[in-house]
């Protein structure tokens, strides 16, 4: 995704005077997951910011096309972007994300950088102990391999079903596959597996920080990539903080509930969120 476009959102954000909300997107996806939110939002009055992560392509075509633009994008990095453009905002967003960028939400929130956060199926930080095998499972293509720290790594049609979309159909699941699927850099799964081995991780959440905000977390009941005993141990860790910090687990949904049939429920309890404290 070009600076430039990023650039122009946070004018127009900053133009509107409504209240920003920035949307910070996972592994093996692009901003473009985050359109229909995006709507929702400007909907209901808030001022929408979906960003890429460095050198995101603009189109899954592209992505698919160069998966290469991918590789060697570590969490700090990312982090360090979105802190950046964040800081360009003239007033402090809502901050939403989803799997890995359900982390980099709770490193911002961490950083005093978001007025309130909803952390989505997130990839688990520092701290965070649990490891279910389906998780495992879901990051073996990646870890399966080291040579893949530096590489950019697609899923095939059957890790993106057991990963994302196993909660729905197959017919869903083949149409969310070639709709939003790009690759995706392998470095976060690893600096992930090896945050708890790691005194110095970038995968690490000042979870205590009085200005972090309030705080949601969000898990899908079926998801195999961030099951609920992840999202769970984080929300452990997160609750000593004196602001609010509240988890909800939506029924009967996969990893892929911010993109599949029933991505309007989840956004929606997002929004609800957002509303009491932005």
């Amino acid at each position: 995704m070009s600076v430039a476009h990023d650039t122009e959102q946070i004018e127009r954000a900053n133009a509107s005077g409504r209240p920003p909300v920035v949307f910070v997107h996972g592994l093996w996806l692009l901003p473009s997951s985050w359109d229909r939110w995006a709507q929702v939002f400007e909907e209901a009055g808030y001022a929408p910011v979906t960003p890429g992560w460095p050198d995101d392509p603009d189109t899954v075509a592209e992505a698919n096309a160069h998966p290469e633009t991918f590789a060697r994008k570590s969490v700090g990095e990312v982090v360090d972007h979105f802190g950046d453009l964040i800081g360009k905002l003239s007033r402090k967003p809502a901050v939403i994300g989803h799997s890995f960028g359900g982390l980099i939400t709770q490193i911002l929130a961490g950083r005093g950088l978001s007025a309130v956060s909803v952390a989505v199926d997130p990839a688990p930080f520092r701290g965070v102990l649990p490891l279910p095998v389906s998780a495992l499972r879901a990051a073996s293509p990646v870890l399966g391999n080291p040579a893949n720290l530096h590489r950019a790594v697609p899923l095939t049609y059957e890790q993106f079903r057991f990963a994302f979309a196993n909660a729905v159909s197959e017919e869903e699941a083949k149409e969310l596959y070639e709709t939003f699927a790009v690759p995706a850099s392998g470095e976060p799964l690893f600096q992930a597996a090896t945050a708890n081995l790691n005194p110095w991780t970038e995968v690490k959440v000042n979870s205590k920080n009085p200005e972090r905000g309030p705080l949601l977390l969000v898990s899908g009941e079926k998801d195999n990539t961030v099951p609920w005993a992840i999202t769970n141990a984080s929300y452990k860790k997160q609750r000593r903080n004196k602001a609010v910090t509240e988890i909800v687990e939506v029924p009967g949904r996969g990893h892929a509930l911010t993109i599949d049939g029933g991505w309007h429920e989840v956004a929606d309890t997002a929004l609800a969120f957002v509303r009491r404290f932005h």
